[in-house]
């Protein structure tokens, strides 16, 4: 054996979309307005993205950086990167061009491509980093198709995604085509996989890691049909889900609470019946699935995971029973425990019912922070990835997410966990959403405040809210303050950021 030469093994993720294109070339893989591409067809035009790279001097490992809507160009210059050699760094469009310099800086990326709706963005960012830009509305339409994907191996970085930086700067999780192609695998056809015929609606962002991994990777790893949705409208989704015959929905808590709001807007609206829908990206409240199982006669399968872990590492599956307010039990071949929080220089599993730290190890598990050797090591112990998130697991194995380890509120000495403060309010008649934070107390230290969504003005009374929720919560949990307000802060990815709401609120405690 030792004399053997060594032949390395090769592994892309461009092949999720090259794969469908050869066996089933005329299903259809996409649809946007009165577009419908065909697999082959998407193939071809990614190709020929490829081909332009790599004409334009684009070699296997530089990042490119991609920034775009919900579009067709979208996913064909994502594939068409990943077929070139390259490495994805996709930018959010909510981002301004300082903004996204600083990511393209970050990730050393050679080429910006953007698509014209975001063109003031990626103009400025350009300007800012001096890297060419190209429109992926006209890039590549002309060249002769690359014959198929570059050589890659399974641990060669794919995608960097950048976190949302809650806790300071962003950081680069380096994704490898072994982390991704096996999330798309295990998404697809393990957990409660995606069905043979799924029309899949893409209105999460594809520049995140849940639509880009479980919508669109997945989707095609079973030669669904992703109808896209340059920009998330809840009305504008149910219309399309109508028109498209969409079967499967995968999204974040607050398109649920808004798609639920439009059909109580419009009481005339045909409301779509779905096969599957899926919920990740944030904690759903219980209150929010049970009204939108029964308003859109689905099942929601909640689930769980990060950019950092691929991302999907846990789903409520049927095998196990669904259990609402968790996210269910690991996906395969992914380890999900539970770590004693008390002993932070290694990894001490606790036992069954025990809160503690929410720890990964599997094939899920990026390869590191991109160019941060320091942020990876203290998030890596021991062989598990430390999520920040305080959890517990019953004895069967299954996950419930008590809440993040930065969002807990230290009241007076007692620990509060906002969800579980969220979760009563949300049942609350009136409320529509709210986020529970802690602002600073002389005397406590912390004190737990509420900011509010009503389902519509006037609906919810502050000191009602208050009173009603002394009877529902113990005496160290029940909000003291509330705060009615229009809407909550929304990052990239529609996760309410807290952070900004402690910071606004805490310079008026």
């Amino acid at each position: 054996m030792s004399n053997m030469p060594y032949v390395s093994t090769t592994l892309s993720l461009a092949s999720v979309l090259a794969e469908p294109a050869r066996r089933e070339p005329d299903a259809i893989a996409l649809v946007q307005g009165e577009q419908h591409l065909t697999y082959a067809e998407t193939w071809q035009r990614a190709r020929r993205t490829a081909a332009q790279l790599v004409a334009d001097g684009v070699q296997p490992g530089d990042r490119v950086a991609l920034l775009a809507p919900n579009v067709i160009e979208f996913v064909t210059s994502y594939y068409g990167i990943l077929a070139a050699g390259g490495v994805v760094v996709p930018i959010p469009t909510l981002l301004q061009g300082r903004e996204a310099a600083y990511l393209i800086d970050t990730a050393e990326a050679s080429h910006l491509m953007y698509h014209p709706a975001v063109a003031a963005a990626a103009t400025k960012a350009a300007e800012m980093t001096g890297v060419p830009t190209h429109d992926i509305t006209t890039y590549g339409t002309d060249a002769e198709p690359l014959a198929s994907f570059v050589t890659r191996e399974p641990m060669d970085p794919a995608v960097i995604f950048f976190t949302s930086g809650t806790t300071g700067k962003p950081k680069g999780a380096v994704l490898t085509h072994l982390n991704l192609v096996m999330n798309a695998t295990v998404s697809a056809f393990d957990g409660n996989g995606v069905a043979d015929d799924a029309v899949i609606l893409g209105c999460l962002p594809l520049f995140h890691i849940f639509g880009q991994s479980v919508s669109l990777n997945a989707g095609f790893r079973r030669s669904s049909t992703l109808v896209l949705q340059p920009r998330f409208e809840p009305r504008e989704a149910i219309d399309l889900m109508n028109a498209e015959g969409v079967t499967m929905i995968c999204a974040v808590p607050t398109m649920y609470i808004q798609l639920l709001a439009a059909v109580a807007e419009n009481p005339d609206l045909k409301v779509p019946h779905l096969d599957d829908a899926i919920s990740g990206g944030a904690s759903l409240p219980v209150a929010v699935l049970e009204r939108f199982e029964k308003t859109f006669s689905t099942r929601i399968h909640e689930g769980y995971g990060l950019s950092e872990t691929s991302p999907s590492i846990t789903s409520n599956q049927e095998r196990f029973g669904v259990v609402p307010g968790s996210v269910g039990h690991p996906l395969w071949g992914v380890d999900v425990d539970i770590a004693d929080l008390t002993v932070p220089e290694r990894i001490s599993l606790v036992g069954p019912g025990e809160r503690g730290e929410v720890v990964v190890r599997g094939h899920a598990v990026f390869a590191g922070y991109w160019n941060n050797a320091e942020a990876s090591a203290e998030a890596l112990t021991d062989g598990w990835f430390r999520t920040g998130d305080i959890g517990i697991k019953d004895a069967t194995g299954r996950i419930t997410i008590v809440d993040r380890t930065k969002d807990l509120v230290i009241r007076g000495g007692y620990n509060v966990y906002p969800r579980e403060v969220e979760e009563a309010l949300m049942r609350y008649n009136g409320v529509a959403q709210v986020a529970v934070i802690g602002v600073p107390h002389e005397e406590y230290g912390e004190e737990i405040m509420a900011v509010v969504v009503p389902t519509e003005a006037g609906a919810v009374d502050a000191d009602a809210l208050v009173e009603w929720s002394r009877d529902e919560l113990g005496k160290h949990k029940y909000p003291r303050r509330v705060q009615i307000v229009e809407q909550l802060p929304l990052g990239p990815s529609m996760k309410v950021l807290k952070r900004e709401l402690r910071t606004q609120y805490s310079d008026n405690a």
